[in-house]
């Protein structure tokens, strides 16, 4: 199945649902008025473009219409198409322009954030390009173990660490041994992040501050996943996350489940946030960068045409089984076991220098607590002090007895305070 016919496909219930009545509402109209335009409006927002987004459209449409001075309703379905494939131009192209690139994902459990993960790395690597996964979801159950999986089956690295752990010090170690490896992306991921919690916000504020000083000239990219079936809750969910995390895009998954496709339109519209990727199936290549022209096309394509036109395209383009593999080169086995060597060799300098850390760090406590018992002693002698100066030592009083002279004379010396 070609490109274009992947995306035609995952979108065809969003086609059918919205952009199948739109046909019909078309159709049903003999001339282009005010009633056309708040029926369209109307189906807008029900196919979860948004409120903002429908009459920005619609004026949009009127304007054009008034231009070219079109008078029959067909044609608004072309104005339609291009008006839709220009607001959702711009900043959908990915940032990996560094070495290495940083990618952070971030989103609620349940979304397909770890797959979404896996098919990134799957992608990357039959680009030919080493990648870094840093397994820093260290709370949900099973999750490393599922990154792992995913790591094996693309070719990447994989850094974790135990259940549990500190995510940040996950990415830590993701990045010194990308550095060390020679690693094209590090791909982050992180514990499901419910966008309300504040305490999970600023968990993700310490690995994005890592990352900057770790790596603070490297592109970086923190992608939200979201499930696109939420319809108008994931651009709730995106507003939240663009104030908290400062995200720079979304990966939309299952386009090809859902009805609500039109969410994309009020994503890129009302937050002003591109979507890079979106999802229209299960398999590894089902996850493919966003290009707002095909979106467009294949939300407006007649389905029998475009059948016609991808089996032409296929005819054309037909390569060998495995030509993707043949031509992916890895570099050699003495290569990579070269780099991992000084790898292995930087851990090994790294962990000696965290054993001198940690030494002195304890030679420092002891001697901390030391001046403590010093500065509590000197306190001691200070009140004893004033106490001589306030009751005149040097006239002591006359002691009634024994039990008496021994108490003062404890009291005098300090063994009391």
């Amino acid at each position: 199945m070609g490109f274009f016919d992947k995306i035609k496909d995952g979108l065809k219930k969003t086609r059918d649902a919205l952009f199948g009545r739109i046909d019909q509402l078309l159709k049903s109209f003999s001339k282009i008025d005010d009633d056309l335009f708040e029926e369209l409006e109307e189906l807008l927002v029900m196919g979860d473009v948004g409120m903002y987004t429908a009459e920005k459209i619609c004026d949009e449409l009127k304007k054009r219409v008034k231009q070219e001075g079109i008078t029959n309703p067909q044609e608004i379905r072309r104005l339609l198409e291009e008006v839709v494939t220009e607001m959702l131009k711009g900043g959908q192209e990915l940032d990996i322009s560094t070495k290495p690139s940083v990618i952070l994902v971030i989103g609620v459990n349940g979304v397909g954030k770890t797959t979404t993960i896996g098919k990134l790395a799957a992608k990357f690597t039959r680009e030919g390009k080493r990648v870094t996964l840093a397994a820093a979801d260290t709370f949900r159950a099973a999750a490393i173990d599922q990154l792992q999986i995913w790591a094996e089956r693309s070719g990447a690295d994989i850094i974790k660490q135990n259940e549990g752990s500190d995510p940040a010090a996950v990415v830590f170690d993701a990045i010194s041994s990308a550095k060390a490896r020679g690693s094209d992306i590090i791909i982050a991921d992180t514990a499901g992040r419910l966008h309300n919690k504040t305490n999970l916000m600023n968990e993700l504020a310490k690995i994005n501050r890592i990352i900057d000083r770790e790596l603070p000239d490297a592109a970086k990219e923190v992608l939200l996943v979201l499930d696109a079936t939420t319809g108008q809750n994931a651009v709730n969910q995106t507003k939240q996350f663009k104030t908290a995390a400062g995200i720079t895009g979304i990966v939309l998954t299952k386009l090809d489940g859902t009805a609500k496709g039109g969410v994309v339109l009020a994503i890129k519209e009302e937050l002003d946030v591109p979507v890079k990727y979106i999802g229209v199936g299960e398999q590894v290549d089902d996850l493919q960068p966003f290009d707002p022209e095909d979106f467009a096309k294949a939300l407006f394509a007649d389905d029998e045409a475009v059948g016609q036109e991808s089996e032409t395209v296929i005819e054309e383009v037909a390569e060998p089984e495995n030509t993707a593999e043949e031509e992916f080169k890895p570099a050699t086995a003495e290569i990579w076991e070269q780099i991992d060597a000084e790898a292995e060799a930087e851990k090994q300098a790294e962990q000696e220098k965290g054993e001198e850390h940690l030494k002195q760090e304890e030679e420092a406590k002891k001697a901390a607590e030391k001046e403590k018992i010093e500065q509590k002693k000197q306190r001691a002698e200070e009140r004893r002090n004033k106490a001589k100066a306030k009751y005149n030592w040097s006239t002591e009083p006359a002691v009634k007895s024994d039990e008496e002279d021994d108490w003062f004379k404890q009291w005098k010396e300090g063994g009391s305070s």
